[in-house]
């Protein structure tokens, strides 16, 4: 009965009227019992919610104050107006300065849509294809005619061998003989086949060059010619595969390959020289270990070989045999002596291979690994995501977390990982930091103490797709990267390189950046009591006495594929994620850094031991700022790579600059950063970003799949087969046969 009581009071007149004046009372006192306008919690990025003031209303503000308050002496009087301060104002004006940069970029952005060039990335085919298009960039010496012919196309496909010239007289002038490896079935491995030219409607890069990196742009590369020697099917061929893929061990295949290539390369290599001649006692120690702070460093074995520290990869070396660690920092350098690289591929547990995952894979191990003599070797980098796995503890555990995370045939090749490792490695380093999403290198990092005959560490994305061929991309880059001299690089670094606005790269762009620049140039590290840098010293002491001499022929210890910049005052969210790096007269954020969007990049083991000192002495840079910065600060060499990366509208070079250079003086960092906080949208419509939409789009269309109305069989049938130029997209990920009417998109919000 008590329970339907105010049902009944609402139901009768007086009830409903006495309800009413309270409702109108309360109302009253809730309008005008505060001048204190009302406020709505906002996210700043820290742990709390900060209180911002809601937008002021103007007729609010000569609301009068009730004719009964005590203060107002019988005359109306305005409520206390809240005034902004000039920080506030000046906040509240910049937000809007960026939302009409925004709303002007997606206005320029929609208008390009409707002009000509809008989407001619997308749908270009064999049937349009253009031998003489690029006719300049053809670097005949590696192609030849092939004797095979495709149903699919009337076009002749051409064997194209990149390699060098081995055991000819000027190889083996300084190297020793190149011996031949077999492949998985016991034979030498095919050779790839391409096409001649370009579609003849397939737009230029924006950013960077074919021709500056010495690279064949003139190709263009079809799925069955590209990737039938690695497992690629069509969805209709039911036919068995000449290789039982389970049944191959690449890592047993890579390990023969080099060892019959050993007289070329030091097999053993060097440990860390930087441990014991770099700091002094008091400032080279590990916190949290015990005994003499110096001789913890300075141990002759590697801080990772200490029983507290044994963890990981120690498994893969002894399981495959491989030659025992030096027992000092110095070894005897070889003469003619070849460098060697691994590339580690990032996967983690838990990831799903698709078919096409296991043929790039492929793809990489014969063109960068076995074709080369063991040049290279390529990893499976794998993070155990899973800490609950005690993989340390015991082989058999670490060996059912291998079998269920990786396939069969690249268990051989695995290394599993986890947090836990980095963590303990890093003493001095919060444990909270020392996570995967924070801090990507020092997995790399414990690669390179424990591995140490490798010279050079390819960090690579796996969701990152080379249309072209693996070795031809890399070595191109490297190459490039070789003969850049260090007079303004790091001015080059952090711009685009924007051939139809730039000019040619050697002479117009060298020479506008070094003028804008002016006297603001990096010449040798910067002078920090706290840094004993490692670098060579620049031979004059200014940069102008220099003739672009310094530096040539010096490989470098970092290659990025996208900018090098600065992200003090860019807004990029990552920009002040540093610890360490400071004494009694600097403060951590006043460190001069740089960073590169994507981590996808070649190390240098002498960066990645200086690196490891300076992390066991606590100093600690995130993922995509401390390779970067690390080099800057110790004067290595470091080289943003200018690879052509296309955009899916016809942009002008002008407009490029606009929106991707817009520092102060044409750099990509700084003020007005397309990497800051609210702009990264720009790149929505690039080739290679970690938010970009046509990487996933074209490269379902290559392998034969419809998305957004282009691909597909029906479609297939009457455009012909997608073909696509040498060229790295990111991202590219869960590459699978899609259903009619599917549209990528990328799932990340743009900040």
């Amino acid at each position: 009965m008590l329970a339907v009581q105010p049902r009944r009071l609402l139901s009768r007149p007086k009830g409903l009227l006495l309800f009413a004046v309270f409702a109108a009372t309360l109302y009253w006192f809730l309008l005008h019992g505060s001048a204190t306008p009302h406020t709505t919690g906002w996210f700043d990025g820290s742990a709390g919610s900060v209180q911002a003031p809601l937008k002021e209303n103007a007729e609010a503000k000569q609301a009068p104050l009730p004719a009964n308050d005590p203060n107002s002496g019988g005359q109306n009087q305005q409520v206390q107006v809240y005034e902004k301060t000039e920080e506030e104002k000046q906040k509240e004006a910049e937000e809007q300065r960026e939302e009409n940069l925004r709303e002007q970029f997606d206005k320029e952005y929609d208008a390009l849509a409707k002009e000509p060039g809008a989407d001619a990335l997308f749908g270009q085919t064999l049937n349009t294809l253009d031998p003489a298009k690029k006719r300049s960039l053809t670097i005949e010496e590696h192609l030849k005619p092939s004797s095979h012919r495709t149903y699919f196309s009337d076009h002749q496909p051409y064997v194209y061998d990149p390699y060098p010239k081995y055991n000819e007289k000027p190889w083996l002038a300084d190297r020793a003989k190149y011996v031949p490896c077999e492949g998985p079935d016991g034979l030498p491995e095919a050779d790839v086949l391409v096409f001649k030219g370009q579609p003849k409607d397939f737009p230029d890069p924006g950013f960077g060059s074919y021709s500056i990196l010495g690279m064949d742009g003139n190709l263009c590369y079809e799925r069955e010619t590209r990737l039938g020697i690695y497992g690629y099917q069509a969805d209709n061929d039911t036919s068995n595969s000449s290789v039982d893929w389970d049944q191959v061990h690449w890592g047993e295949l890579q390990e023969k390959c080099a060892q019959k290539n050993k007289a070329r390369y030091n097999m053993q290599g060097h440990l860390n020289p930087y441990l014991t001649n770099v700091y002094s006692r008091d400032n080279s120690s590990a916190s949290g270990t015990t005994g003499n702070a110096e001789s913890d460093l300075a141990q002759s074995e590697s801080p990772l070989y200490r029983e507290d520290l044994k963890k990981g990869s120690p498994f893969l070396r002894q399981k495959r045999g491989l030659p025992a660690q030096p027992k000092s920092g110095k070894s005897k350098s070889l003469a003619g002596s070849e460098a060697r690289t691994a590339l580690l591929l990032r996967t983690y547990t838990g990831k799903e291979y698709s078919e096409n995952d296991k043929q790039v894979i492929r793809s990489l191990i014969t063109e960068l690994s076995l074709r080369t003599g063991g040049q290279y070797q390529v990893f499976l980098f794998v993070h155990v995501k899973d800490t609950a796995y005690a993989i340390w503890d015991d082989e058999e555990t670490y060996q059912y977390v291998l079998q269920r995370s990786v396939p069969p045939e690249f268990r051989d090749i695995a290394v599993l990982w986890n947090d836990e490792a980095t963590q303990t490695m890093y003493p001095k380093i919060d444990p909270k930091k020392a996570t995967v999403h924070v801090s990507q290198w020092l997995s790399v990092q414990k690669f390179a103490q424990e591995f140490p005959e490798f010279d050079y560490i390819w960090n690579w994305e796996i969701d990152a797709r080379v249309t072209g061929h693996n070795y031809d991309f890399v070595e191109k880059l490297a190459t490039f990267a070789k003969r850049q001299p260090r007079r303004g690089l790091w001015e080059r670094n952090e711009r685009y390189y924007i051939p139809s606005f730039h000019g040619d790269y050697d002479t117009q762009f060298r020479k506008e950046v070094e003028r804008i620049s002016g006297k603001d140039t990096v010449w040798g590290p910067p002078k920090l009591p706290f840094v004993n840098p490692v670098g060579p010293k620049p031979p004059v002491a200014n940069p102008e006495d220099d003739n672009y001499k310094w530096g040539v022929g010096e490989e470098a210890d970092l290659i990025t594929v996208a900018p090098i910049f600065n992200p003090i005052n860019s807004s990029w969210i990552s920009g002040n994620e540093l610890w360490g790096f400071n004494d009694s007269t600097h403060e951590t954020t006043d460190l001069p850094r740089r960073a590169t969007i994507v981590t996808h990049s070649r190390v240098s083991k002498r960066l990645l031991d200086i690196m490891h000192v300076e992390n066991l002495r606590g100093n600690h840079i995130s993922s995509e700022m401390v390779t970067q910065t690390v080099a800057l600060l110790h004067g290595l060499k470091a080289v943003y790579v200018p690879m052509p990366v296309f955009f899916d509208r016809p942009w002008k070079g002008k407009d490029l600059a606009k929106w991707f250079n817009g520092g102060l003086k044409g750099e990509s960092g700084g003020i007005g950063s397309a990497m800051g906080w609210g702009r990264e949208a720009r790149y929505r419509g690039s080739t290679w970003y970690y938010r970009a939409n046509p990487p996933q789009r074209l490269y379902l269309n290559f392998m034969g799949w419809e998305d957004t109305n282009v691909g597909g069989k029906d479609w297939e049938e009457t455009h012909g087969r997608p073909c696509l130029p040498p060229m790295l997209l990111h991202p590219v990920k869960d590459i699978e046969p899609t259903e009619p009417g599917y549209k990528s998109e990328s799932n990340l919000p743009y900040s």
